[in-house]
């Protein structure tokens, strides 16, 4: 299969055109969005959803994902990223098979009715995780393309895949939010650099190989602009896997923490990993577990 998304190996920085849709809906799934917001996810590589879950549902699922967070087997555990340079916890993954509430979340019709409109085929998770920002302290994370990552760790094979972030607290100004380029999606940027070993090790904690060089970073913000997911708890915000991304510290008092969930097509299931490399661990990408998810019955 001819790659169109060569990225590291030593080579130098460059903007490729896009070789994949962006919005796959043939008509055959569910309508769950109108016509206006397939357009806007399409031009601007991302949709918010504000208010999607009431305040029952977040504060059931912020609780199970507080649990998690204090549960000393799961702090001990290989899901665990701490913050660089430090012991508080960054992010915790594969909470869908963690937690029993975060288990049915990914099964949701009002997410995954979104994700099979778009991606057009049914889905499964790649990967998901509860990202935390603590109080005063929670560092960024720096401007990248999951997809780059995907696709040269991974082996993701084409840009069929969508992020979803389902926000457990406010997201304003002042605690890190997500940060997005738009349009960004509908070029790759190829990175300098080769990939060390064991690479997640590191980049899940600060990411320094496989980010945007400067100048195409630069090009892209003056295209598209900057735009910061502002939103209260209970939004998502639904964002093309090859959207530019990143979000500041949390200089807020208040702790900040999001639920992230990968959604893959049963048509772009994971190869070999490129150049090469051994296969990231299951619970960061997964390969065995990639069976479609069935839509939770709304009477569960």
């Amino acid at each position: 299969m001819k790659d169109c998304y060569v990225s590291r190996t030593g080579r130098s920085a460059a903007l490729i055109a896009r070789c994949d849709p962006v919005v796959y809906d043939d008509g055959h799934y569910d309508r769950a969005l109108d016509a206006a917001q397939l357009q806007a996810y399409e031009r601007d590589g991302f949709l918010v959803m504000p208010d999607l879950f009431d305040a029952a549902e977040i504060q059931a699922l912020r609780q199970e994902a507080l649990d998690l967070e204090h549960d000393p087997a799961v702090r001990e555990g290989e899901e665990v990223i701490r913050e660089p340079g430090g012991q508080a916890l960054r992010s915790i993954f594969r909470v869908h098979e963690l937690g029993a509430r975060l288990a049915d979340l990914p099964r949701d019709p009002r997410l995954l009715s979104v994700a099979r409109q778009i991606l057009g085929s049914e889905v499964y998770i790649h990967q998901s995780r509860v990202n935390m920002k603590p109080a005063l302290d929670g560092k960024e994370f720096y401007w990248h393309s999951d997809f780059e990552t995907w696709h040269v760790e991974d082996g993701m094979p084409a840009m069929r895949a969508l992020s979803c972030s389902v926000l457990l607290t406010d997201n304003t100004p002042f605690n890190g939010p997500l940060m997005l380029i738009p349009g960004s999606h509908r070029q790759f940027v190829a990175c300098v650099g080769d990939t060390p070993e064991d690479n997640y090790r590191q980049s899940l904690r600060r990411q320094e190989v496989g980010v945007p060089d400067p100048l195409s970073l630069r090009l892209l913000a003056e295209q598209g602009g900057l735009q910061a997911v502002t939103a209260p708890a209970g939004s998502v915000v639904f964002f093309d896997c090859n959207t530019l991304h990143g979000s500041g510290g949390n200089l807020s008092p208040w702790p900040r923490s999001n639920v992230f969930m990968v959604y893959n097509s049963v048509d772009n299931r994971l190869l070999a990993p490129f150049h090469g490399m051994k296969p990231r661990p299951e619970h960061i990408a997964a390969r065995r577990r990639a069976e479609a998810l069935t839509p939770l019955s709304v009477t569960a």
